[in-house]
């Protein structure tokens, strides 16, 4: 337990260092870094579908959506412009606060994920899969369409101008001076993110081990067999996608405030995809494999423009760089499937997938 407590301690306080080195070398890596930490978030979330109930979603890229976009309409100047009532109501513009932005970002998405949940209790496999894939489109075409008759989201051109977060009356949004040393805007960032994936670690944690969490694990193995021990498949259902949800609208709300616009393009199809592999690759219902494929696939295809343009530039030219930079993502995603094909850190083989004591094999 002691030795547990020191690496633990280590390891948090080399996190919260590591930037203020990094930002020294630009500022773009600390960046990197911190969207990594959004996809952690994002794959937590989808682990609760994925990986703890067995529910394959295809559009958990929805609830990225709907937190940008809720925190993009209360944080930017659009509804005032649109709307005399609202700007009546709000001439200087709604600066929603973080402690009320992380709440409206869980429940509005939450709300989304139960919708989602409700017509597809019964589906399984393939089919739910695609259900959940079209749910994502719709709202990404939805946000996309809904400029007129009334402007809502701004349409293909997106929200701008969107509020940096204000943390205990310090802005994100500019640096910020400690004793003569200054923090660029990106490593508080970096500070808030990892702030949100450790308390979503330890709440993942914390209902895998509860009665929820084994009922989802339940679910996952068999749904019939749960159903005959008397767990409620309909309601752990809807509370799986409900909770994997909050995530994302929380993920969602962050990106908005990081990157200061949203607009559809931001939450397509290969967005979703990727949070899937996410889960896959790093090994489904395990929070630590969960973490390390999610960081490994999030700044993978940024570490590799700085590899795809010298291969680019030694060929003269005839080697397209974004299309050599998929390339590479694509090979090395194979070869992890084929070296670890249950993941890069799998849970432990419980039940009739464990493998057989040595005194039994051969019985």
């Amino acid at each position: 337990m002691k030795n547990k407590f020191v690496a633990f301690a280590v390891a948090a306080v080399v996190l919260l260092v590591l930037p203020l080195f990094v930002q020294e070398i630009g500022q773009g890596w600390v960046r990197i870094m911190a969207i990594a930490l959004l996809y952690v978030l994002l794959a937590l979330g989808l682990n609760i579908v994925v990986g703890y109930a067995g529910l394959l979603d295809l559009g958990f890229v929805a609830f990225y959506a709907v937190g940008a976009y809720m925190y993009a309409l209360l944080a930017s100047p659009h509804l005032s412009e649109t709307f005399e009532s609202f700007a009546a109501m709000f001439p200087n513009g709604m600066h929603t606060p973080i402690l009320l932005v992380i709440p409206l970002g869980a429940g509005l998405a939450a709300l989304a994920g139960v919708l989602l949940g409700l017509p597809v209790l019964k589906l399984r496999g393939d089919y739910l899969a695609i259900v959940t894939l079209g749910f994502g489109e719709i709202i990404r075409v939805f946000m996309n369409n809904l400029e007129h008759p009334v402007n809502i989201t701004n349409g293909p051109r997106g929200l701008d101008r969107i509020d940096p977060f204000t943390v205990f009356g310090v802005t994100l949004g500019r640096p910020f001076e400690i004793a003569g040393f200054e923090v660029a805007s990106v490593t508080m960032y970096y500070w808030l993110f990892l702030a949100l994936v450790v308390g979503s670690v330890v709440i993942c944690h914390r209902l895998e081990l509860s009665r929820i969490g084994r009922a989802w694990m339940a679910i996952r193995e068999d749904e019939i067999a749960a159903k005959a021990m008397g767990i409620n498949t309909r309601n752990m259902k809807l509370l799986a996608f409900g909770m994997g949800a909050t995530f994302g609208g929380v993920s969602g709300a962050m990106f908005a405030a990081f990157q200061g616009f949203v607009s559809p393009e931001s939450f397509s199809l290969m967005e979703s995809v990727m949070i899937v592999a996410m889960v896959v690759l790093g090994g489904m219902g395990h929070l630590p494999g969960v973490v390390i494929g999610a960081l490994l696939l999030a700044a993978l295809p940024e570490v590799l423009r700085y590899v795809a343009g010298p291969l680019q530039a030694a060929t003269e030219g005839r080697l397209d760089a974004s299309i050599l930079r998929q390339l590479l993502i694509a090979a090395a995603m194979i070869a992890i499937m084929l070296l670890r094909p249950r993941g890069l850190w799998p849970s432990a083989e419980h039940g009739k997938a464990a493998p057989a004591p040595a005194g039994k094999a051969g019985s």
